[in-house]
């Protein structure tokens, strides 16, 4: 190998260091290139750590005082699918940027589209059953606990006596004209529902017909009104015992909704009875206490009534004392709008 003189050597490698800096350049604005090409033809690239980063964690949420009813007490919303329904809110924290969406009772699934939470009022499923509403804020959601909707199977569905294979059978009002208008709709009711607290003190099975039918679902029809009125007696009978005593309050036999069909086989009962409507309920109540249900009781819970009709004339209905030795001692309690007594 031919001997290359000292310095011819120096000014190659002179050349060499003169022109790599240039290649370098040339190296980092080509991948700077690419990189913008392939963040610009997939976006999502840049923006998801940002997006991540910023999300808001969604506010502590719960019912508003005003969501319970008068009462303070009444645990369940109603709604004709698909309808705007006040669903007041406490929010407390930024409320930018939430949505909304439904949980029917008993999954973790949501049954809707997410909408856009705006003021306090909501937008009901279209299908009948027991909801909880679900906030949501990008990937981050949270249960609103306290406050649940049932979106009632409108009267329209009922064809002939029959409902989804349920006998109701036939209001008067779908016979003769002048009758007071059948309900709007019925509660869909599954075995899983039957537990569900509709207000403090009763029950979704309270209000179950009671007939000989094995068919599921079953259906009601219940008046809020009606479920505020009796909260309201409750209440008053604790103020008269104290707050740190509990009032019990079991429903009668026949007591809640009767669909027409079995309201026919009642004795004595109303041709046109409110509980066909969800509007009436035959209740006893331990009003002094002592551990039994006696005629006392009865006179204590039909005064209660009286003074809530008294604060509350907008929930005036009938009143009724039983207190015979067959039929045993109950009240009947409704809220149809005018002042009715009797004595049975």
């Amino acid at each position: 190998m031919q001997d290359i003189p000292l310095e011819r050597r120096i000014p190659a490698l002179g050349v060499h260091h003169k022109h790599q800096p240039k290649r370098l350049v040339s190296l980092v604005v080509f991948l700077v290139a690419a990189i913008g090409a392939v963040q610009f033809a997939n976006p999502v690239l840049e923006r998801r750590p940002f997006a991540m980063f910023m999300a808001k964690p969604i506010p502590q949420v719960e019912p508003s005082a005003d969501a319970f009813g008068t009462s303070g007490e009444v645990l369940l919303k109603f709604s004709m699918p698909g309808r705007e329904v006040e669903y007041p809110l406490a929010v407390h924290g930024d409320p930018a940027m939430l949505s909304y969406e439904w949980i029917r009772l008993g999954s973790e699934k949501s049954s809707t589209a997410a909408r856009p939470l705006r003021g306090d009022k909501v937008v009901s499923p279209m299908a009948a059953g027991f909801y909880r509403l679900r906030l949501v804020r990008g990937d981050v959601r949270r249960l609103v606990d306290g406050l649940t909707l049932a979106v009632l199977v409108p009267f329209g569905r009922k064809e002939g006596d029959m409902l989804n294979g349920y006998r109701i059978g036939t209001y008067l009002g779908e016979r003769l004209s002048g009758r007071r208008t059948p309900p709007e709709g019925f509660l869909e009711i599954t075995q899983a529902d039957l537990g569900l607290q509709i207000t403090k003190h009763l029950k979704v099975s309270d209000f179950l017909t009671h007939d000989s039918q094995d068919a599921w679902p079953k259906y009601a029809a219940v008046s809020p009104r009606l479920l505020d009125k009796l909260e309201l007696v409750i209440a008053e009978i604790s103020s008269w015992r104290g707050s740190d005593i509990p009032v019990a309050l079991d429903m009668d036999v026949h007591s809640g909704f009767r669909s027409p069909d079995h309201n026919r086989q009642v004795r004595r009962a109303a041709r046109d009875s409110q509980h066909q409507y969800g509007d009436a309920a035959d209740v006893t109540i331990d009003a002094n206490g002592d551990g039994r249900i006696s005629v006392m009781d009865s006179k204590m819970v039909g005064l209660a009534v009286e003074i809530v009709e008294l604060k509350h004339p907008e929930l005036v209905g009938g009143l009724g004392l039983y207190t015979s030795r067959r039929s045993g001692s109950y009240v009947h309690i409704d809220a149809r709008g005018q002042r009715v007594r009797w004595r049975g």
